[in-house]
């Protein structure tokens, strides 16, 4: 979702995305097909430093839980990750375009430092796209989670606390580092953007997300 589209983000975004492509299942042709800086992706003039070891290639994916694209895409996304190499590290990172969307960077990082966020993944995007809840202060999430089993004591000191905080703020970094405008996105190797809109759609936009890896690959020999 474009930052400029928040507005009417409850419009449906499934028939926008013609998502379907994974690494073992692409035809040949499209796995070897090359793409176009400035068409199909965008190369950073300045890399932005990476969390992955020197071996791997990274990517990121930028997401927001309320936006409806991101919630159609997350089913591709999660057979994507299944078939992914192991030299390719991947690594979410919530987005915060304004201060509320903070509460669910907030949240996503409470969970991942209660190694469950990968978990809640699907069950958030579900509560609030489909079960129609508001999840978006902490006065709406920390009940919602205390209902998923989770101490809520626990859960509000890790999202109040410093840790988070700083967690939050470094993704506002990196989103605007990769000069991301919508949402979901992909950053590679901390050199290449790409997303729904340069691509075409987000099937295209893996396409393009595994040439840019074999791109970095070659450039590490």
């Amino acid at each position: 979702m474009n930052r400029r589209e928040l507005p009417a983000r409850a419009l449906a975004a499934a028939s926008l995305l013609g998502i379907g492509g994974v690494f073992s299942l692409l035809p040949a042709h499209a796995q070897a097909r090359k793409f176009e800086n400035g068409t199909d992706f965008i190369s950073l003039d300045k890399p932005v430093a990476v969390e992955s070891p020197p071996d791997k290639v990274e990517v990121v994916e930028f997401f927001w839980y309320a936006c409806p694209h991101c919630h159609a895409f997350e089913p591709r996304l999660e057979t994507w990750l299944k078939v992914l190499p192991r030299d390719v590290s991947f690594r979410r990172v919530p987005v915060a375009f304004r201060d509320t969307f903070v509460p669910q960077q907030r949240l996503y990082y409470a969970l991942e430092a209660l190694g469950r966020a990968e978990e809640f993944q699907t069950r958030i995007f579900t509560a609030i796209h489909v079960q129609k809840i508001a999840l978006d202060t902490q006065e709406t999430i920390a009940p919602w989670v205390e209902k998923q089993g989770i101490d809520k004591a626990k859960f509000l000191e890790l999202y109040n606390s410093f840790g988070i905080s700083t967690k939050a703020r470094k993704a506002k970094q990196l989103q605007d580092m990769y000069r991301i405008d919508g949402v979901p996105s992909l950053g590679i190797a901390g050199r290449y953007y790409t997303d729904g809109t340069l691509a075409k759609n987000m099937d295209r936009a893996l396409q393009v997300t595994e040439f840019l890896i074999t791109e970095a690959r070659r450039t590490k020999a």
